[in-house]
């Protein structure tokens, strides 16, 4: 800010310099104005010896963002492989149609065959991995509800 360096502007470029300090002293004096007792006046502590500050109660409900389903770790982790395995068997069923693309526009050449098989080993192993993941999970999670039911 050139502008304020002049020594005209100077009592700006202080202000501006120092705004943060002006703004935390309004600040303050705002809470203690608006102490206000349940009887109207504004008198600190009220007659009734309570010290009261309404700018100060503030009542908040904080909402869980990840909705009503999902109150703990193991729910977060059954709602997470659930996504992933909505958008991934998907994924998974059009990588298999195109290695089967790739199979037939090989049309005998040994190195788009390599590739086609390359790529359909991929596709099976991440396949593999989709649902393993799945199934290691819920196999986890039944074990630990039983140890909690105590069977």
């Amino acid at each position: 800010m050139k502008i304020f360096k002049t020594k005209k502007y100077s009592i700006l470029s202080n202000i501006l310099k120092y705004s943060f300090v002006i703004v935390f002293g309004f600040m303050l004096m705002g809470n203690i104005a608006l102490a206000v007792c349940p009887d109207g006046t504004n008198t600190n502590p009220c007659p009734d010896g309570t010290i009261t500050n309404p700018g100060t109660n503030i009542n908040v409900k904080i909402v869980n963002p990840l909705g009503p389903k999902i109150t703990d770790i193991p729910s977060f982790i059954r709602e997470l492989i659930n996504v992933v395995l909505v958008v991934g068997i998907p994924i998974v069923a059009l990588f298999i149609i195109y290695t089967g693309f790739l199979f037939v526009t090989a049309q005998g050449n040994p190195e788009k065959l390599t590739k086609a098989k390359s790529a359909l080993l991929y596709t099976l192993i991440g396949a593999a991995l989709l649902l393993g993941a799945f199934v290691i999970a819920q196999a986890i999670g039944s074990t630990v509800d039983n140890i909690k039911k105590g069977v």
